[in-house]
């Protein structure tokens, strides 16, 4: 078996967008007609600049290769141009390669790519999601720092079946940070979370989501005021690139620390495991560097007591991909959800990812165990003429 094509997609998330404004697919055919679905998340360029570097990297490296030697196929391409570094841009790349590899392989063995990779270990996956703005809310991007309606409509996801939600309650002010957060902005993120658990009670975790932007002495300051409401976790609450910052934070606070959906590779996640700075490993399998890189962090993560929960603000081919890999994984915590992967989620599927009372249900069926609607793809192709990359909801 030789992979004889490519074909890459670069999709128009229709509003309310939710998981970003655009999705960069991949698709790999084989010599004797099976096909294989992979996806880039977080590529810093315009997308249709994302979609050129695929088919660079697929004429030179993929075509005529076997879709089986994926070792093989990850370290020529991660080694190309004597670069061998986890870079944003090609570890995208070659992450969309790897799962789109292993849908073939588990098409081609009649396997979800679980039973590959250990077999299945949870029937089914407990699952979170960001409170999104209500269709009629007229200050949608104020939700999070409004303590009473944050609190209601964190008890409307309840209703749904949520057991866990996240937020942001601390103003983001990239590309800016880290900054030292104001008096103010620490008061009202310590009222929000506080809102929003006498609304829930102890039904529901609280997963605080900052994305970086603050200085470590702000983050162990809101650490300690959001202690007593008890989160799941503290998600990356300096920037990613100094693990040693993060881990003052860790040391700061009895909240575990989340991190990883800006990291690549089990290099710079074995740092993060060394230096005790996260508890809670998100890596984004679209930008990790795959499936199988996904699981070797994950099996690193065991040997520390580290759970994962892979970060998810994208397109449904990461979504696959990342319940494949949580399915197999014993430290499997939680999986980032899109509300209840409804609207055009379900749209760009043949059939939609299953969820029922909070939990999503492994698929049954090979590969990544989805089957992409090509003619939805097709007409809702990205039309965009700006950059505009799939950064986490803010």
């Amino acid at each position: 078996m030789k992979i004889a094509d490519i074909k890459t997609y670069v999709v128009g998330n229709p509003v309310p967008d939710k998981g970003g404004n655009n999705w960069v697919f991949l698709k790999l055919v084989t010599d004797d007609g099976v096909e294989g679905f992979g996806e880039a998340y977080g590529v810093p360029f315009h997308p249709h600049a994302t979609v050129r570097l695929i088919e660079d990297v697929g004429e030179r490296f993929i075509i005529d290769s076997d879709p089986f030697k994926i070792e093989k196929m990850w370290r020529t391409l991660y080694s190309r141009g004597y670069s061998q570094h986890p870079d944003l841009t090609m570890m995208g790349v070659i992450s969309a390669f790897e799962m789109a590899c292993w849908d073939i392989i588990g098409k081609a063995l009649n396997q979800p790519i679980y039973n590959l990779l250990g077999g299945q270990f949870h029937e089914k996956l407990r699952s979170y999601t960001y409170l999104y703005p209500a269709p009629d809310d007229p200050t949608p991007r104020n939700l999070f720092t409004d303590p009473e309606r944050a609190a209601s409509r964190a008890a409307e996801y309840i209703k749904q079946g949520f057991t866990a939600i996240k937020i942001d309650p601390v103003e983001p002010t990239m590309p800016a940070s880290p900054v030292q957060v104001s008096l103010e902005a620490l008061h009202t993120a310590e009222m929000v979370v506080n809102s929003i658990r006498e609304a829930v009670g102890t039904s529901c975790d609280i997963l605080v989501g900052t994305h970086g932007q603050m200085t470590t002495s702000s983050a162990i300051r809101l650490a300690k005021r959001l202690e007593k409401f008890d989160p799941l976790w503290f998600e990356e609450p300096v920037p990613p690139e100094n693990r040693d910052e993060m881990a003052r934070v860790a040391r700061a606070t009895s909240i575990p620390i989340a991190s990883g959906e800006r990291l690549t590779t089990k290099y710079e996640f074995r740092e993060l495991l060394e230096k005790q700075a996260a508890a809670i490993l998100q890596m984004a399998l679209g930008r990790v560097g795959g499936i199988l890189e996904a699981k070797k962090i994950a099996g690193m993560a065991e040997a520390y007591y580290a759970h994962i929960a892979p970060h998810l603000y994208c397109g449904p081919i990461e979504a696959a991909a990342n319940i494949q890999l949580d399915t197999c994984s014993p430290n499997f915590l939680i999986q980032e959800s899109i509300e209840t992967w409804g609207g055009f989620y379900t749209d760009i599927l043949k059939e939609p990812i299953q969820w029922e009372n909070g939990f999503i249900i492994p698929p049954t069926k090979p590969g990544l165990g989805i089957e992409l609607d090509e003619e939805v793809v097709i007409k809702n192709s990205y039309a965009g003429d700006s950059l505009t990359i799939n950064a986490p909801r803010d």
